[in-house]
C-alpha cells in the first residue's frame, strides 16, 4: 500500500515533455530515443504494446504505437 500511494505522489509530480504533448503516435525512432535501444528492439517493443491493445479490442497502427499507452505502460 505504502508503495501506491509513493507511486502516486510520483506520478502527481510528472511533466510531460514537448515530445509526449505532441504526438498521438509514437514511431520506433521515437520510442528509441526514449528508451535508449536500437529501432530494431523498439519495433519488438512496439509489437507487444499493440498486440496488447488487440486482445484488448483496440484498433492500432502497424509500426506505431499510441503515445499514451506506451507512457502509461513504461512509467516515462
Amino acid at each position: 500500500m505504502l508503495q501506491a500511494v509513493r507511486k502516486e505522489e510520483n506520478m502527481a509530480e510528472y511533466k510531460p515533455t514537448a515530445l509526449q504533448t505532441s504526438k498521438r503516435y509514437l514511431t520506433a525512432t521515437d520510442v528509441a530515443e526514449l528508451l535508449g535501444v536500437s529501432r530494431s528492439t523498439a519495433y519488438r517493443i512496439i509489437k507487444r504494446l499493440n498486440s496488447e491493445l488487440e486482445k484488448a479490442g483496440k484498433l492500432n497502427v502497424a509500426g506505431k504505437v499510441s503515445a499514451k499507452y506506451f507512457y502509461e505502460n513504461t512509467y516515462l
